[in-house]
């Protein structure tokens, strides 16, 4: 399978697993990893994921290209198909996505990164598109997001050049959310998954959706779209639960509606 699907209280982490290859992805990868993102996006139990990879090298350089054909059969599912499918059902998951940059991101790696919520490096990580290195044109969303996520020169340099930049650079530049020493980067990422885990799920699902979804409308649709949900929130178990949580001077548990 070639990624390790683990579970450390109500944060679940998805670790690649290639690291003689970079912990480049396979096809029969990304579709396991697409699978296992719906069976966790239903788990209530599931508050949190994490994306890592093993090693010091690499937290993930995309594709493996050895063997991948350009080309299908008129009607058949293409690799492109599933990559399509997996990066949709990350951008879409409904609780908080943390990417926890271990080494090298690059091309599908920083597509993975765009596609996270937050984004913990270690300072000997680089990030970068590379996709123009090897003639290869981006599908997991690098030239769509990639100018949402950082300025618009920044973002056109890594995807010309092909080249990465480090993990303290893309924290200037609004990628990375912090930046630590390579031995504290998965007790760090695990301390802050636990401490969203507290939080409300169903706040922080609506606060992601009208978050990810406002760059596409105008102020006063966004704004509108944050009140109808805010209507709906009043209904629910979470928001009288804080409450009497805050009434009460004691730590709230949320149930998630």
């Amino acid at each position: 399978m070639s990624f390790v699907p683990t579970v450390v209280g109500a944060v679940a982490w998805i670790t690649l697993d290639r690291p003689q290859a970079l912990n480049s992805m396979t096809p029969a990868m990304v579709e396991g990893m697409t699978a296992q993102l719906k069976a966790w996006r239903d788990d209530p139990a599931v508050r949190v994921l994490a994306f890592t990879g093993t090693g010091e090298r690499a937290f993930c350089t995309g594709a493996d290209l050895k063997g991948a054909k350009s080309s299908t059969e008129p009607g058949e599912r293409d690799s492109l198909d599933n990559i399509v499918e997996f990066f949709t059902t990350l951008r879409t998951f409904p609780k908080p996505v943390m990417a926890v940059v271990n080494g090298l991101a690059l091309a599908g790696g920083m597509e993975l990164v765009l596609s996270c919520d937050i984004v913990l490096a270690a300072d000997t990580a680089r990030l970068g598109d590379a996709h123009s290195n090897f003639g290869v044109f981006p599908g997991g969303g690098g030239a769509a997001i990639l100018p949402r996520k950082v300025p618009a020169n920044v973002a056109n340099y890594l995807l010309f050049t092909g080249d990465s930049l480090s993990a303290a650079d893309m924290r200037m530049y609004g990628l990375v959310n912090e930046v630590l020493p390579a031995a504290e980067l998965l007790e760090r990422a695990q301390a802050l998954g636990e401490k969203l885990a507290k939080k409300s799920p169903l706040v922080l699902t609506r606060m992601k959706r009208v978050a990810s979804e406002s760059a596409d409308k105008s102020l006063a649709d966004a704004l509108r779209h944050e009140v109808l949900e805010l209507r709906d929130h009043k209904r629910s178990w979470d928001i009288q639960e804080g409450l009497r949580a805050f009434v009460e001077k004691r730590e709230p548990q949320f149930k998630g509606y």
